[in-house]
């Protein structure tokens, strides 16, 4: 992979011959693991300007109808975020002349918190061409990171590095995106209100620490076209998504089964299974266009009339192989077509199947191997190690995908964005509601493995050797669990959810992961932290396997300048709905302050007031709820209470907090 330097530009065309297609990557991370900014793509005429609204992409708007711009979303890395874009440069209209990629913060958040700033670009088949770091970020609210542009036949991408103080509203204000004024004054009139309140008696005291501990924001939201948050944008398109309440039922009684289109209680083995879940999926995948291009947008396919077909026959030396499906994308007279390789109910991949598939797909010029399983992919490891023939000058990339993403995906279109139309709707909620039935085997990551148990027990009677490897076996799997447990709470919340790391970017996964095991023999314990986007909340959650526990938390921080007693009333009127066995903490510069279960704090919330005059400077809020033993998904498993203890923690406490501007709770 090329470096380049700010202002520096160099053809892509002249780096590799797939340069076709490429993925842009926005890369960054903090310290406190709660820095965010959100991607937007413009594409802008030979003037610098936006031909329309329809030209500015961003998350309620992440995708061009004719696939030349996709936001595929965020991934974790082993430092931080990753925010990637697809971008097919066939596909970009003639008018346009350049493409600009930037990022903006919201909250009062400057790029200066974030560190390890970095854009790059790679091809088709996922090689990583060239790269930028931003070293000189300062107060700065939007970045321009980079750009792709035209010369002739050819694209280039040059680094930019510009930021504006102005926020996204000034940065699309350059480029033609006429702020509403409208929006923008109201907003304003409703900063200036709350200003003036904050000046007055206790009781605007009381008002101004509740908007502080709810997160409300001290500048007025961009008033954008089509941009501000929780709205939608302005198109003609009407989107169909689906009520979360069910139509009353006309069945005589509850024993009646509605009719399915995808049945499942026949299914008797694991190659029926398997079968039926490859061509569910895949049928579904050709009929539903958003649905399709979701799933394959993140394996460099392109936008294009999909095809799809089960159980082919393709030669290979003596004996034809029979891959579970094949994915086939037509865009302009050319194909990009992938080998699916398929397991359901736990099964494990076969390295020695994978292989044979990645050789067929390279002599017969084919672009990827798709994996897809129960099992979650983890950042820096393989599902399986195949060997990559390096004489050969076509590339296959290997990719994995999970039941769960598969579930995450469709139920986000169908509750959350929308689709073309009412069809494509309840196709995808039929394949839902296959994939959860507990017949179908495509439940996602439900087994801690072979060492969990004995790792468990050797916690709990201390015989567990310090540097015993199977310590790093169950770390692996806690981290696919919370990958996972971050996939269903986003799919119900309609906002990503992932999970945080605080290594320094570059670190390396497996001696992350060695630390934590060691760490784990050492105390017992299981601890992660995970954030829903667009939110700077920060969920710890702590498995003590010494005590039987699952422990969730989040810190809030203390409004500046407000009374403490107004502080805490305010906390408890806000926590009204929480469980009443919610354990509420203060926390004082350099220890913890007073505490107690919210039951015994409502009748007197001045009881939560450090002593001796002490300042406060936030609370932590955490419940702590009993752990299953077993190693799978059973009702005593420990991956549903892990599940569970995390829904009930976000429905029953932070839920009731609004958008609060909150520091991770420590594990432990």
């Amino acid at each position: 992979m090329q470096e380049i330097s700010k202002g520096a530009n160099v053809s892509l065309t002249a780096l590799s011959e797939d340069a076709g297609a490429v993925v842009v990557s926005l890369g960054w991370s903090s310290e406190s693991g709660a820095g965010d900014a959100d991607v937007s793509v413009l594409l802008v005429d030979a003037n610098g300007k936006v031909r329309s609204e329809n030209d500015f992409y961003f998350y309620n708007n992440p995708a061009a109808a004719d696939g030349s711009v996709q936001l595929l979303g965020k991934t974790p890395t082993g430092s931080g975020d990753e925010d990637r874009i697809s971008v097919d440069l066939t596909a970009v209209p003639e008018g346009v002349e350049r493409i600009v990629v930037a990022a903006s913060q919201y909250g009062g958040a400057r790029f200066c918190d974030l560190d390890d700033l970095r854009m790059t670009v790679a091809d088709r088949s996922g090689e990583p061409l060239v790269g930028f770091s931003i070293h000189d970020a300062g107060v700065e609210t939007a970045f321009i990171f980079g750009e792709l542009y035209r010369r002739g036949e050819e694209w280039k991408f040059r680094a930019v590095g510009q930021g504006y103080e102005t926020g996204l509203a000034g940065l699309a204000t350059d480029f033609g995106i006429v702020v509403n004024e409208e929006d923008a004054e109201t907003a304003e009139e409703a900063e200036a209100a709350e200003a003036a309140e904050e000046t007055v008696c206790e009781a605007d005291h009381d008002r101004a620490a509740g908007a502080l501990v709810t997160g409300k924001a001290a500048e007025p939201p961009v008033a954008l076209p089509a941009q501000s948050r929780g709205r939608g944008p302005r198109t003609t398109k009407k989107k169909v998504t689906l009520p979360k309440v069910a139509k009353a039922s006309l069945a005589e009684n509850d024993s009646w089964r509605p009719a399915r289109l995808f049945p499942v209680p026949t299914l008797k083995s694991d190659k029926e299974r398997e079968v039926r879940a490859t061509s569910v999926l895949l049928s579904v995948m050709a009929q539903v266009p958003e649905f399709g291009r979701r799933l394959t947008a993140a394996f460099g396919a392109p936008a294009g009339r999909m095809q799809t077909f089960t159980e082919v026959s393709l030669p290979h030396g003596d004996t034809p192989r029979r891959p579970d499906g094949v994915i086939r994308v037509e865009r302009a007279g050319k194909l990009w077509t992938a080998l699916v390789e398929t397991k359901t109910n736990g099964n494990p991949l076969k390295t020695e199947q994978v292989q044979q598939y990645m050789d067929i797909a390279a002599r017969r010029g084919y672009e990827a191997v798709i994996t897809l399983s129960n099992d979650v992919a983890l950042e820096g490891a393989p599902m399986v190690d195949v060997k990559i023939d390096g004489r050969r000058k076509h590339k296959v990339s290997l990719w994995h995908l999970s039941w769960a993403e598969v579930a995450h995906q469709a139920q986000m279109l169908i509750r959350h964005e929308g689709v073309g139309n009412a069809a494509h709707a309840w196709l995808l909620q039929e394949l839902l509601v296959y994939l959860r039935h507990e017949q179908s085997g495509c439940h996602g990551f439900q087994n801690m493995g072979a060492a969990w148990v004995p790792v468990r027990k050797g916690i709990e009677d201390e015989t567990l050797a310090f540097d015993d490897p199977r310590a790093v076996e169950v770390v692996e799997s806690w981290e696919r669990l919370i990958r996972q447990v971050c996939l269903r709470l986003g799919g119900e919340l309609g906002q990503k959810a992932l999970p945080v790391q605080r290594a320094r970017r570059g670190s390396d996964p497996q001696a992350r992961r060695t630390a934590a095991a060691q760490k784990l023999c050492r105390d017992g314990r299981l601890g992660a932290e995970l954030r829903v986007d667009g939110t700077s909340s920060v969920i710890a959650v702590t498995a003590d396997l010494r005590t039987g526990k699952v422990r969730t938390c989040v810190d809030l921080p203390a409004p500046e300048g407000s009374y403490p007693l107004t502080t805490v009333k305010r906390l408890v009127r806000l926590l009204a709905e929480a469980p009443a066995d919610l354990h509420v903490e203060s926390l004082v510069e350099g220890g913890n302050g007073p505490r107690g279960t919210l039951e015994r704090l409502r009748p007197e919330p001045g009881d939560l007031l450090p002593k001796g005059g002490v300042a406060l400077i936030g609370f932590r809020l955490s419940l702590i709820k009993g752990m299953g033993s077993a190693r799978g998904n059973t009702e005593s498993g420990f991956i549903r209470s892990v599940d569970e203890a995390v829904d009930r923690f976000h429905q029953g406490v932070v839920a009731h907090l609004g958008p609060v501007e909150a520091r991770a709770g420590r594990r432990g």
